[in-house]
């Protein structure tokens, strides 16, 4: 007797195939994409072309034409559009870098104080907290600029700390330091008394895991850098003169001058930032179990030690990740200086340059590029040393 012969099982739709579904929705999206942008600048190349508008960066070689209120290089009125962005970007890294250096130490201690036993501590780093936080950062700026800084008397009554360091309606008077015949022998002691803080750093930590003693590390390193270098200046003389301000007519003249833009925004950008980052760090500390300083306690560490070496190191993996991002939100509002007429890139180049040559899909894409490059380094920098610091498992 004879099996009929099984037939073969109909081949299934390649559609319904995931992996070739999938490649294919990836297929249309990226057609779709490139379609897309095609037809935008096919659309704005026409649209440029009827109304006379050449594009490109040959703009950037042209005379600029205008001064700029502050300037960390030298530039002057005939300089080109491409020295122009060049001191707009230091103006904004200027601020970018004071920003997070003050909203960190700031944010810090207040999240720490936040934390504190004394009712009153913690009650105020609340206080702060909830204010700061809670008003734009505009207003912020505004009002450090045109309540606090724009009330200062005019040059001619300072306020003077000393007869060195001056404080009025044009800025901060600083005295200026320049090398002088000690310099360079100041510079190196001064580095050699860094790498022996940074030695004796290491010894101190691998001492203390290898006997659990302690070693007064912090005395140790500001001896090293107060004794060696003035040593050095003892040995080669002084390392530095300086050039004091001093009042002719109706201004100061010599030292350095901070601008009273840049104060604003420097401070209410801080403050406000703090504010954030004060939370943060409460959260992250709140993170660390409580045993852990109870552990701590029952070795014997007071309560510095037992933050120090105990709760921070395990909250700091709780405290980057946001921490990042408010940095990245520090950069992006720093945008707001054209606000006060602060020179930075989006007040001197997207902003006076573009109403000047016109050029506006290039000025704008430039510094578009630059914000995207700041926020993508110090994300690729914090990663780093999250990286660095995360907890091992053993």
């Amino acid at each position: 007797m004879h099996t009929p012969a099984s037939s073969p099982p109909p081949r299934a739709s390649m559609l319904n195939d995931p992996k070739v579904r999938g490649l294919v929705f990836q297929v249309l999206a990226i057609a779709t994409v490139i379609a897309i942008g095609w037809y935008l600048f096919d659309n704005t190349q026409t649209n440029l072309a009827q109304r006379g508008i050449t594009s490109g960066f040959d703009f950037l070689d042209r005379s600029a034409g205008f001064g700029i209120l502050q300037a960390l290089i030298p530039y002057t009125e005939s300089d080109t559009y491409g020295r122009v962005f060049l001191v707009g970007l230091l103006n904004t890294l200027l601020v970018a870098v004071l920003g997070i250096v003050l909203a960190t130490m700031i944010g810090f201690i207040v999240g720490i104080a936040r934390l504190s036993p004394n009712w009153l501590i913690s009650r105020l780093a609340a206080i702060y907290i909830e204010i700061f936080r809670n008003i734009p950062p505009l207003l912020q700026i505004f009002f450090w600029y045109f309540a606090v800084l724009r009330a200062m008397p005019p040059p001619r009554d300072s306020h003077a700390v000393g007869d060195a360091i001056f404080l009025n309606i044009r800025g901060l008077y600083l005295p200026s330091p320049s090398a002088a015949d000690g310099f360079w022998a100041f510079v190196t002691a001064l580095a050699l008394a860094i790498l022996a803080c940074v030695a004796l750093a290491r010894w101190a930590k691998a001492r203390r895991e290898a006997t659990g003693q302690a070693f007064p590390l912090l005395a140790a390193c500001i001896a090293l850098l107060v004794v060696v270098p003035a040593a050095a200046i003892g040995l080669a003389g002084t390392p530095l003169h300086w050039s004091v301000p001093v009042l002719t007519g109706f201004n100061f003249r010599g030292g350095w001058v901070v601008i009273p833009e840049l104060v604003a925004l420097t401070v209410a950008l801080s403050i406000y930032t703090a504010a954030f980052i004060a939370e943060i760090v409460r959260s992250g500390i709140q993170a660390v179990s409580h045993g852990q300083t109870e552990a701590a306690r029952s070795l014997g560490l007071r309560p510095g030690p037992t933050l120090r070496l105990v709760i921070l190191p395990q909250a700091m993996r709780v405290i980057i990740p946001p921490l990042t991002s408010q940095y990245l939100n520090l950069v992006k509002n720093s945008s707001l200086a054209a606000a006060i007429g602060y020179p930075d890139l989006v007040s001197v180049f997207a902003g006076t340059a573009l109403n000047q040559t016109g050029q506006a899909i290039e000025t704008i894409a430039i510094t578009m590029s630059v914000y995207l490059a700041i926020s993508l380094a110090i994300s690729i920098l914090m990663n780093i040393y999250n990286k660095r610091i995360a907890l091992v498992e053993r």
